[in-house]
């Protein structure tokens, strides 16, 4: 079941102020960090995969972000330097108490996801390698926020030491070849920065709203209810993992093309499919080359037709498959699935949880309040593979 509660839950890290005790030229939100984490995190991975021949639990890393992300949302008001001290004195008594917060929003996942949970936070011998890369890009992400706060404000009190420690933890990660190509600053390090230009673009600009969300906060919202729908479709262990990246990396081309709101694109016939067309050459000529030739299919295969379904076949791409049809005859790691309809419908949700909060928060437009009755009335009967999602759109209308 997929529990509003818990969607509530990834929205509350939009509301969550980073550096706060800081001077910040721009805001820096937990959600845009996290998001930016596991971008990083997949570049991590990918170059030991690739480089290093490493084998990674995918699925592992992916559930190690979400619950290290549920445990800093509840955790929300500890300062970071207090929050790892802590974590080394009292971590099993701090985790206790994120499982009893978080009890009645996870039970109901399947997957085997409360128990995964409550393995990942107490026991050290889980998923050792994902928690490396995982701990690894969340000092990278760290230290890109910091670079911004520091040039402004280098005379601050105590700020070297901030620096010297965080600059320290990511020595720490130098045997894991991304961390290394990162710090290099040259073409990892521009893919990176480039996704993390996506915290500036703000979702529905031309409105204000409560909580803002980013684009890129955006894309992370959309992978993790992807999760929850690929495991409430018990999925094999890759359409999972796909449906996370392909969902994460959906709006990547914005990063090349800036946030084109929906109106705009139907507004003229053809002009969605020009935009497409020029996402496409931008991402070929831009994106790409910033990553090893080796990642360039699998990038390919999530951001482009991101909305179709998908399977793999004796080599060949084969879309147009219902998702039922995935469920019953091609959900196997062999076919490498995507879910591509399910993560539009994801993409909708996310969206309309937007405008939903904004109103209930007292914060409307008539581009929110329009918004908000044209994705309902878009998505209020669409059921996909078993999962009423006019149902899970019901429970955020907050009528």
């Amino acid at each position: 079941m997929i529990r509003k509660g818990l969607i509530e839950r990834f929205f509350e890290a939009a509301s969550i102020q980073r550096w706060n005790d800081h001077i910040r030229p721009v805001e820096l939100t937990e959600l845009d960090k996290q998001a930016h984490k596991m971008v990083i995190a997949y570049v991590i991975a990918k170059s030991e995969e690739t480089d290093k021949g490493a084998e990674i639990n995918w699925l592992r890393l992916i559930e190690g972000g979400i619950f290290e992300f549920l445990q800093r949302v509840v955790l929300t008001d500890i300062k970071p330097p207090v929050f790892h001290k802590m974590m080394m004195q009292k971590g099993k008594e701090l985790n206790e108490w994120v499982i009893k917060q978080l009890e009645s929003n996870v039970q109901d996942v399947k997957g085997n996801f409360k128990k995964k949970f409550k393995d990942y936070l107490f026991n050290s011998d889980y998923s050792k390698m994902e928690k490396r890369i995982l701990k690894a890009a969340h000092y990278l992400a760290t230290n890109w926020e910091f670079r911004i706060i520091y040039n402004v404000s280098p005379f601050i009190y105590g700020i070297e030491k901030t620096k010297e420690e965080i600059e320290n933890q990511i020595e720490d990660h130098y045997d894991l070849i991304g961390v290394q190509k990162i710090s290099l600053g040259k073409k990892s390090f521009g893919f990176v920065d480039l996704c993390g230009q996506l915290r500036f673009q703000q979702r529905w600009a031309q409105s204000p709203r409560i909580p803002k969300t980013s684009v890129l906060g955006h894309m992370l919202i959309v992978a993790m209810i992807s999760y929850l729908c690929s495991s409430e479709l018990e999925a094999c262990r890759k359409r999972t993992c796909n449906n996370f990246w392909a969902a994460l990396y959906h709006d990547l081309p914005e990063m090349l093309t800036r946030d084109i709101v929906s109106p705009i694109k139907s507004s003229v016939e053809g002009l969605q499919d020009i935009i497409k067309e020029y996402e496409k050459i931008q991402v070929e000529e831009k994106l790409l080359p910033l990553l090893p030739p080796s990642w360039h299919e699998e990038i390919r295969y999530f951001i482009e037709d991101e909305f179709e379904n998908k399977i793999k076949q004796e080599g060949k791409i084969i879309k147009g498959i219902s998702s039922e049809e995935i469920n019953h005859k091609y959900n196997e790691d062999s076919f490498s699935p995507i879910d591509g309809n399910i993560l539009k419908v994801c993409d909708h949700l996310a969206a309309f949880i937007e405008t939903s909060l904004s109103i209930k928060h007292g914060i409307k437009s008539r581009y929110l309040e329009e918004g908000k009755r044209k994705i309902y009335d878009m998505c209020k009967t669409i059921q996909i593979a078993g999962i009423n999602f006019g149902q899970i759109f019901d429970d955020f209308k907050y009528d």
